[in-house]
C-alpha cells in the first residue's frame, strides 16, 4: 500500500488558508507549515497570527515562521521534514533554487489567475480592474522566475458583473482548494502534464497601492466602476467633495443622453436610489458610501447624515502611502 504524500505547505493569508483546509481534509499527512511572522493588527497593534497560522496551530500542524529562507539555518525546519511536495498559495517569500530543489515532487503554487495572464501579486484586483470576463485558477510547477513555471493545471471562472475583490477572492479560493486536492492526487501516477506558459498574453499584477485607490471621475464610468468594485476591499475607492474623502464601496453605471456635456465629478441627482455623478464618458450612481468616522452605508442613509446637493462637485482627493 502506498503512503500518502507528505505535503509541507507554505501560505499566509485566508485565501491560504483555505487550501491547508483542503489538504488536511483529503487525508495527506503535513509535516509541515510555513506561514509569515506574526504581524501587529486591530487599534492595539498586537502581533497577531496569519490566518494560515491559526487553522494550523488549531489542527495541531507543526509550524515554522522564518523570515527568509535563503540560508542553511532558515531552511532547517523544511529540510528536517522531508516533504514529498511543497504546497505553496499566496506565502508572500520567494523561494530559492535550494527551496524548489528540495521536495520529490518540487514545489506547487496555487495561482489565482489564468496564467500566464496576471501574474504577480494582486492578480484578482487587477482582473476586476481590468474588466476582465472571466480568471480562474492555475497550479503551476514553481521555477525561480515570478510565476513562470509551468502549468500543470487549470481551471476557468466568470467574474460576474458585480463582483468585488472581496466575493470573487472567496470563489477562487474555494476553486484553489479544490483544484490542488486535485492536483496532488494526480502527482504520484504522473498523469499531470506540465505545459510550458505561451509567451504571449503574459500581462503583471502589479501590488495595489493606496494612492490607486483616488478615483478620477473624467475617466469613463465603466473604468471607474471596475476600479469600485476591484478596491472592495481594500484598500476601498475614494472621492472628495466638501473637503470631505468618501470612500466608495459600491456603485452602478447610470446611461443617458442628458448627461452630456456635464462637467466630470459633478452630482446630477441624489436621494434614496443614489448619488448620480458625472464621469468622463457616462455617469455612475453611488450606492453604499462611507464618510471619516462612520460606517459603510447605503446613499439613502448615508445623505441623511452627509446633505448633498444636485451642482456639488467631486473631486480626486490626496491619498498618502502605499
Amino acid at each position: 500500500m502506498t503512503r500518502p504524500l507528505r505535503v509541507a505547505f507554505a501560505g499566509t493569508p485566508e485565501f491560504a488558508a483555505c487550501a491547508l483546509d483542503a489538504i488536511a481534509a483529503a487525508g495527506y499527512e503535513i509535516p509541515l507549515v510555513l506561514t509569515q511572522p506574526d504581524r501587529p493588527a486591530g487599534r492595539g497593534m498586537k502581533l497577531m497570527p496569519s490566518p494560515v497560522k491559526q487553522l494550523a496551530l488549531d489542527r495541531g500542524f507543526p509550524v515554522d515562521q522564518p523570515e527568509r529562507l535563503r540560508t542553511e539555518e532558515q531552511r532547517a525546519a523544511l529540510v528536517a521534514c522531508a516533504p514529498d511536495v511543497l504546497v505553496v498559495a499566496a506565502y508572500g517569500l520567494i523561494l530559492p533554487k535550494a527551496v524548489l530543489e528540495l521536495p520529490r515532487y518540487g514545489c506547487l503554487n496555487i495561482h489565482a489567475s489564468l496564467l500566464p495572464r496576471w501574474r504577480g501579486a494582486a492578480p484578482i484586483h487587477r482582473a476586476i480592474e481590468a474588466g476582465d470576463a472571466e480568471t480562474g485558477i492555475t497550479i503551476m510547477q514553481m521555477d525561480e522566475g515570478l510565476d513562470t513555471g509551468p502549468m500543470l493545471l487549470r481551471r476557468r471562472l466568470p467574474i460576474l458583473p458585480n463582483d468585488t475583490t472581496g466575493s470573487l477572492h472567496d470563489r477562487l479560493a474555494a476553486l484553489g482548494a479544490q483544484c490542488i486536492v486535485e492536483a496532488l492526487a494526480a502527482l504520484p501516477d504522473g498523469s499531470l502534464t506540465a505545459e510550458p506558459q505561451p509567451e504571449t498574453g503574459v500581462t503583471y499584477a502589479a501590488k495595489i497601492g493606496r494612492a490607486e485607490s483616488a478615483l478620477d471621475w473624467s475617466r469613463p464610468a465603466a473604468e471607474l466602476h471596475c476600479a469600485i468594485r476591484a478596491f472592495n476591499p481594500f484598500p476601498g475607492a475614494v472621492g472628495s467633495l466638501r473637503d470631505t474623502t468618501i470612500k466608495i464601496w459600491a456603485a452602478e453605471r447610470v446611461a443617458g443622453g442628458e448627461l452630456a456635456g456635464s462637467e466630470a465629478g459633478t452630482v446630477l441627482a441624489a436621494g434614496e436610489e443614489g448619488i448620480v455623478v458625472a464621469c468622463g464618458e457616462g455617469a455612475l450612481r453611488l450606492l453604499q458610501l462611507q464618510r471619516p468616522g462612520s460606517k459603510r452605508l447605503p446613499a439613502g442613509e448615508f445623505l441623511r447624515g452627509f446633505n448633498v446637493s444636485a451642482g456639488e462637485r467631486f473631486v480626486p482627493p490626496a491619498v498618502q502611502g502605499d
